[in-house]
């Protein structure tokens, strides 16, 4: 229960300093839109190598990109806090250091979502058709995987000196990991050897499982296979997110 009132606290605590920062609201919600607006269009009509209209390919592949992003540079604000002072501050009070890592992931969690929420029912506009429950179930695919990202990407920000540190090591593992996820194409437009090296990448599983509950399909192989490698995912995460939050680099 002490933990739990503790994250509470920190939760309540980050939520109000995100929403007192419209700047960050908005742009963080800006490189998505600009994918459906200007890149969107392009893909309608074409012939994408899998079921469904383009919209039901391009919308969850933004979704999952929306995830990796958001997730993998809050580290940046916490980093901030850090040389600040502010969290040695919060780390000597009664606080269960665990609870500082939950609270700000929930924080991280809870907007991803509501962001998430606003590009759907932007992707209604451009043409998007999904059902409700595999809409609701595409949410929660990106609601584990942001929770996962997040707490790793603290647990980095714990043993880095500088954002630009920080942000060499984010961008090197997240690009490559990005592009081969396939989500913005899928990945059966790509050659043998890039589908290939792409089987590797446990993001490409989770945006195949979305695009599956965009269309309708909720029980069936890549479903089962994407909830699994992203809970898998989430798990290690988490575990790793905990360790290295708890190890500070001087």
């Amino acid at each position: 229960m002490t933990l739990l009132a503790h994250t509470g606290i920190v939760f309540g605590r980050c939520l109000r300093s995100t929403l007192r920062s419209k700047t960050n609201l908005v742009f963080g919600m800006l490189q998505p839109l600009l994918f459906l607006a200007l890149f969107g269009p392009l893909l309608t009509g074409l012939d994408m190598g899998v079921s469904g209209s383009s919209w039901q390919t391009l919308v969850p592949g933004v979704l999952v990109q929306l995830a990796l992003l958001g997730g993998s540079y809050v580290g940046l604000g916490l980093l901030m806090d850090r040389n600040l002072g502010v969290l040695d501050r919060m780390r000597v009070t009664p606080v269960s250091p665990l609870a500082l890592l939950l609270g700000r992931t929930l924080r991280d969690v809870v907007q991803l979502v509501a962001q998430s929420v606003l590009l759907v029912l932007l992707g209604l506009a451009f043409g998007l058709r999904a059902p409700l429950p595999g809409v609701l179930l595409g949410l929660l695919f990106v609601a584990v995987l942001a929770a996962a990202l997040s707490a790793l990407s603290y647990g980095l920000a714990m043993n880095v000196r500088t954002a630009p540190e920080f942000a060499a090591i984010a961008n090197t593992a997240g690009m490559p990991l990005m592009l081969l996820s396939g989500l913005l194409l899928p990945m059966t437009l790509a050659p043998g050897w890039l589908a290939g090296a792409s089987r590797a990448v446990p993001f490409r599983y989770t945006v195949d499982a979305v695009r599956q509950a965009f269309l309708g399909h909720y029980a069936n192989t890549t479903v089962a296979v994407g909830a699994a490698v992203t809970l898998g995912l989430a798990a290690l995460c988490l575990l790793g997110g905990a360790r290295l939050f708890g190890r500070v680099r001087a």
